[in-house]
């Protein structure tokens, strides 16, 4: 089964980027011991060194698979790609809502009523179709690295996918299909969904987009469709939000009926997804306003009025909680970024372009798209309903994202913050306060390395941290990825940082509450240190100035 379709050439400006390189199997093995030694007990740490020393001799299994794996380098542009793809996201059963989809958490806007929402989202759409004309004529300006490495030119690849990728599920495994064809034969609709129920809005009418105007009314039809309570159907959206096997199975039962086929080709050949939600009820705090982008606020709320397999989903509430909810697997957090910011800043930066009511054309109105749902389907719509409501002194293995776009088709990579280094600091602070997939594919038996029970824990990322920086208003958040695990995004600005910490409920070992609490300490702790040393070196300065002027005096 692909993971990936392309249908077209890359850009140039990949063409000058090198490939990811593979690096020395001594410098790839002397680095995972110095990233496990200090997260293990020096007897589990001394059956790790030797089973990597055994993994590491030569004519043995490491030699084989770094050879392997120096060969797929030449025939691919990204060696790890596809292992990474599979291995992060598509073998992942668990689902995407809290799990996988990171959010990105708009301004609270101020509606007076529904059509001033209304007017909202057909603005947002508007610089949507701005943003994807750039992407069309490949015209987005491309990425520079900062810091270290600051000036090279980075992989743009991942924003072609943006408004082109779609994720099935399947029973072991997932795949992604990305659409790469000329903008002429691109998706053309937007599906809207609206009380849990969903149309098509076609952005396109006689070879013309759409203007504001034509699809604020467009979206006022949508809206008084879906309050028409005699012909509402099932919550079908629900499914996305279930399991990756369990929404396979509930796929291949909707699939056996042409309507539902025809309703799923709409919504996975579309642009992206508008969620209009209901008001939620809830005071829109922060805190509030990002569980409500993670997951909807659950089947009661707007949990049902999504479809999480499409990689790009806008919210617009009623009540003013608006964002974006993404499908992580085609593209980074950056990506979602710097589109996020481009609408927000077309929304609020420039006058509204509404036309006059004589230049509006009559436009087909808006379809609904229709569900055939039998008992059965009705049985696991509930079971998914249900399944939705779900929603410390020690030094563990953490997961800090590093870029690779630097070179092709990158993506990111684990950069193990959690080192020795880090671990003398935590310590002298507490003090002063009291697989290689290559083996696989050659049908060998899983290297003794992997197996490892250091391996295996050094592989459980009880802290998953990302910085996503931001220059509009709004932040980035994401769930953990462990069950006994801590989700944190954070936005460093000017003169403060934004954190986002999640953890779940249901695990007894978490708590986001005190996390946040000894964070903070932390980074006044943190901060005193620094004021100190600075008012230290100060000192020292003044002292030798000093000296050095009485010298110069003959004093």
């Amino acid at each position: 089964m692909p993971i990936l379709e392309k249908e077209t050439t890359r850009g140039r400006d990949n063409q000058v980027l090198p490939k990811v390189p593979v690096p020395p199997l001594k410098q790839t093995l002397d680095m995972y011991l110095k990233c496990v030694q200090h997260l293990t007990k020096e007897e589990k740490f001394k059956k790790t060194k030797a089973t990597v020393e055994k993994f590491a001799a030569p004519g043995g299994v490491g030699e084989v698979l770094q050879k392997k794996l120096l060969e797929r380098r030449e025939k691919t542009t990204n060696w790890v790609y596809d292992y990474w793809l599979e291995d992060m996201y598509l073998n992942n059963r668990l689902a995407l809502p809290v799990n996988s989809s990171p959010v990105m958490v708009f301004p609270k806007q101020t509606f007076r009523d529904h059509k001033d929402a209304l007017r909202f989202a057909a603005r947002l759409i508007r610089g949507v179709l701005d943003y994807k004309a750039l992407i069309d004529a490949r015209a987005l300006p491309v990425d520079f690295t900062r810091g270290q490495q600051a000036g090279a030119p980075m992989c743009m690849e991942q924003y072609y996918r943006l408004f082109s990728s779609y994720r099935y599920p399947g029973l072991k495994t997932d795949t992604l299909k990305v659409q790469m064809n000329a903008a002429s034969s691109g998706p053309e609709h937007i599906i809207v969904v609206c009380k849990n129920q969903f149309f098509v809005l076609d952005v396109i009418a006689n070879s013309k987009q759409l203007n504001e105007t034509e699809i604020l009314s467009q979206l006022e039809k949508i809206k008084k469709m879906s309050e028409n309570a005699e012909e509402r159907l099932p919550p079908v959206g629900v499914l996305t939000s279930d399991g990756r096997t369990e929404w396979a199975q509930a796929r291949d039962a909707l699939i056996k009926d042409q309507t539902n086929r025809d309703s799923l080709a709409l919504i996975e050949s579309c642009m992206c997804v508008l969620c209009l939600d209901e008001p939620s009820g809830l005071e829109a705090r922060d805190t509030t306003r990002a569980l409500l982008m993670l997951h909807g606020g659950g089947r009661e709320k707007n949990g049902a009025n999504r479809w999480y397999d499409k990689s790009m989903q806008f919210v617009v509430g009623m009540d003013g909680v608006c964002g974006v909810v993404c499908e992580h697997s085609p593209f980074e957090g950056i990506v979602l970024v710097q589109c996020s910011e481009y609408v927000m800043k077309y929304i609020i930066g420039s006058p509204s372009k509404m036309a006059t009511a004589s230049s509006v054309r009559e436009l087909p109105p808006p379809r609904r798209l229709l569900w055939k749902c039998n008992p059965h389907i009705q049985g696991l719509l509930a079971a998914s309903g249900d399944r939705l409501e779900r929603c410390s002194g020690r030094l563990v293995s953490t997961y800090e994202s590093a870029s690779l776009r630097r070179f092709q088709e990158g993506r990111v990579d684990n950069i193990r913050s959690a080192t020795p280094e880090a671990l003398a600091f935590v310590k002298s602070m507490t003090d002063e306060r009291a697989t290689y997939t290559i083996a696989k594919e050659l049908n060998m038996e899983k290297p003794e390395i992997f197996c490892d029970e250091t391996y295996l824990a050094s592989n459980q990322f009880i802290l998953s941290t990302s910085q996503v920086p931001t220059t509009v208003e709004m932040f980035c958040c994401y769930g953990p990825v462990v069950p006994n695990g801590y989700g944190a995004c954070y936005n460093p600005q000017s003169d403060h940082i934004i954190f986002c910490v999640s953890s779940f409920w249901e695990n007894t070992e978490t708590s986001s509450a005190v996390f946040v609490k000894v964070l903070n300490d932390g980074l006044v702790e943190i901060r005193d240190l620094c004021n100190r040393s600075s008012a230290t070196a100060t000192k020292l300065a003044d002292v030798s100035q000093g000296a050095s002027k009485a010298h110069k005096s003959g004093k």
